[in-house]
């Protein structure tokens, strides 16, 4: 195992951006989650670096018979993130999940008001926003999040994450400004065998944590 916990995770992550930021490479720099798993390991980078965080809700839209692999992914209003190539393996276009799509995004909608209340987004324009995850098995969700900042014009778009294979880290630069992966198996079953423990997180983890943090964004 590589990681103890995900708080160990962000720990290992917070190092290298330590460095960055010595280097005078951050400014104005706000770290965004994607919860829930993403939670615990950006509150520690966000610690480190002594920056705010908060979360960016983003729902995965599933392959029908099996919604834990993701073909898609939603944040905010924007429109779905799909995987092509998958949707043409499986013989599916996007009218077939509009349904999907609908459901995961009342979802996204509930989760948003149950994390932020009345508390805004935070301010993306022209910041070193650092995107932080758990891992990437499809990457779709980290797409979606990064398209849906894009549009915002950061000054620096990261996306940090403790593992995820090299093809989805050499599509993903592509997105991002810049991205950091600590491990890059040429072969990653699963995000969790990474981990000693890989417990869900839950929806009262992530307001604790928001609620540690507490700083304005």
């Amino acid at each position: 195992m590589r990681f103890d916990d995900r708080r160990h995770a962000g720990q290992e992550l917070a190092v290298r951006l330590l460095e960055w930021a010595a280097a005078g490479d951050l400014a104005d720099v706000v770290v965004l989650a994607l919860p829930r798993g993403g939670v615990p390991v950006a509150a520690e980078i966000a610690r480190a670096l002594g920056v705010p965080m908060d979360v960016l809700v983003v729902r995965k839209i599933g392959v029908p018979g099996t919604p834990e692999v993701g073909i898609g992914a939603i944040a905010g209003e924007d429109p779905p993130v799909f995987d092509r190539g998958a949707l043409g393996t499986l013989g599916l276009d996007e009218t077939d999940l509009a349904s999907d799509v609908a459901r995961e995004r009342l979802e996204l909608h509930r989760r948003d008001e149950l994390y932020r209340g009345r508390r805004p987004a935070p301010r993306i324009h022209d910041r070193s926003v650092i995107v932080v995850d758990d891992g990437l098995a499809t990457g779709i969700t980290a797409r979606a999040a990064l398209r849906h900042l894009r549009r915002q014009e950061p000054g620096r778009l990261i996306l940090a994450v403790p593992v995820c294979s090299p093809r989805i880290a050499a599509e993903l630069r592509e997105e991002a400004d810049d991205l950091i992966c600590l491990h890059q198996p040429s072969v990653l079953r699963s995000v969790g065998e990474w981990y000693a423990d890989f417990e869900q997180v839950s929806d009262s983890e992530v307001l604790d944590t928001l609620r540690s943090m507490s700083s304005t964004v």
